[in-house]
């Protein structure tokens, strides 16, 4: 059975106004089936690096994304592989006020904790 994450009020608001921005939809759908660096995450939708790096930090600091595992590339930097932990979202416009639904992407984030920065 799907797991089912559920917001109300304000966060729904504020959560559905960063989805409707057009880069933080970009990184959603790019890395629901695969983990992918920025960089990949960058290139694959054209976006500017900056931007990018940018969106992903307010991303997991919403809990919309997540690191799923960090590699060592060649010249020793860590790199670090974000999924995003929903698959898919519903609104919802009731008397009581909005709310926001989202599927959980049951593959996602192995790793919680970590603090994105750049």
């Amino acid at each position: 059975m799907t797991e089912m994450l559920s917001f109300y009020y304000e966060d729904a608001l504020t959560i559905l106004q960063e989805l409707a921005d057009a880069i933080s939809q970009k990184i959603i759908l790019s890395t629901i089936d695969t983990a992918k660096p920025a960089q990949q995450i960058a290139a694959d939708n054209g976006l500017p690096l900056s931007s990018t790096y940018k969106k992903i930090r307010k991303l997991c600091n919403m809990k919309l994304l997540c690191v799923d595992r960090i590699q060592i590339d060649n010249s020793g930097k860590k790199v670090f592989f974000y999924k995003s932990k929903i698959r898919s979202c519903q609104f919802y416009l009731r008397q009581d006020g909005p709310l926001l639904q989202f599927e959980r992407n049951e593959a996602a984030c192995v790793i919680e904790g970590i603090r994105v920065s750049r």
